[in-house]
């Protein structure tokens, strides 16, 4: 059996609370707060935990922050591989004014990782990956962490023969699809930054879509749109997937659970179309659960149902 493990190299515990309602320059009563720790593929693996599924996290922490959140993961049951860092890892906080149902997101950067933390996580990969695994790369980098890290990600998946997901921004996903990658899932605006395009209409989607598959070394990938479905994109063809209209509470972490999903139903053996149809149906659950919680199976599953029923027609 092939393995999942995801790679974050700047996690974050983000905290949440709320109040009655946010007034400048008084002192405010906050709810207790809760925590949960985070960052793109510690999301991907919580989301993977939630669907029943087992992953390896491999991330860097330090700091007495660090060790809460390795306690965090350990509550969890989610296996870890943690590379020690000098820096704290950092926290964010959300704050929700009650009165007005708005929620505030406030969120610092991330510590500086010093050339030898960030190698030593490359060198845990090679120790870690094997031929058919999945190596989920999800998340910004880090100050300290070069631009083409997810880059040197790729060459040693490709080298192990295995499959690297990637999901990332800025300058690190530029540096990122020069390389041999599985399945990329970038949003529309991720894909304009790489094309170096302001805007992409509907209508001209599948054609960019195709233009960029054919001038990068990618099998798979798929366009997230949020409300709007996500559009899968092969060498071949493009398809639409559809998602079904909810009430939304939140939107943190469901690109995550959509990585989640989508990772799942390749290590199953499902095709291209119910990974993604799988992914999308991931993606909408976590949008029904309040901050921290990402999907559910049991929405996964109701949600799959009408995306494969639309699909099809």
């Amino acid at each position: 059996m092939n393995n999942i493990f995801t790679l974050t190299v700047n996690p974050v515990i983000d905290k949440t609370t709320t109040v009655d309602s946010l007034i400048a320059n008084c002192k405010l009563k906050c709810s207790t707060p809760k925590y949960y720790p985070g960052g793109g593929g510690i999301n991907v693996s919580r989301a993977i935990r939630n669907l029943e599924g087992k992953s390896t996290a491999i991330y860097l922490a330090g700091g007495l922050s660090g060790t809460h959140f390795q306690q965090l993961m350990e509550a969890r049951g989610i296996e870890q591989k943690v590379i020690p860092q000098e820096g704290r890892t950092r926290e964010n906080l959300s704050v929700t004014d009650r009165e007005s149902s708005l929620q505030y997101r406030f969120g610092v950067p991330g510590p500086f990782i010093n050339e030898h933390e960030w190698t030593a996580s490359l060198e845990l990969i090679k120790t870690q990956i094997k031929r058919g695994d999945y190596l989920v790369a999800s998340g910004k980098l880090p100050p300290g962490v070069p631009s083409n890290y997810f880059a040197l990600v790729a060459t040693i998946v490709n080298e192990k023969k295995a499959f690297l997901i990637l999901d990332t921004k800025e300058e690190g996903l530029k540096e990122a699809v020069k390389n041999p990658i599985f399945l990329f899932k970038p949003n529309l605006g991720e894909l304009c930054s790489l094309l170096n395009l302001s805007f992409i209409s509907y209508k001209d989607l599948e054609r960019l879509a195709m233009i960029f598959m054919t001038t990068h070394p990618c099998n798979i990938m798929v366009v997230s749109m949020g409300s709007k479905g996500a559009l899968l994109a092969t060498k071949e063809n493009c398809t639409f997937i559809p998602a079904p209209m909810v009430r939304e509470k939140n939107r943190i972490g469901a690109g995550d659970s959509m990585v989640a999903g989508m990772t799942l139903s390749l290590l199953k053996g499902k095709s291209y179309v119910e990974m993604a149809q799988y992914g999308v149906a991931c993606g909408t659950a976590a949008t029904l659960n309040s901050d921290g919680h990402l999907c559910q199976k049991e929405d996964v599953s109701k949600l799959y149902s009408w995306i494969k029923r639309q699909t099809l027609n």
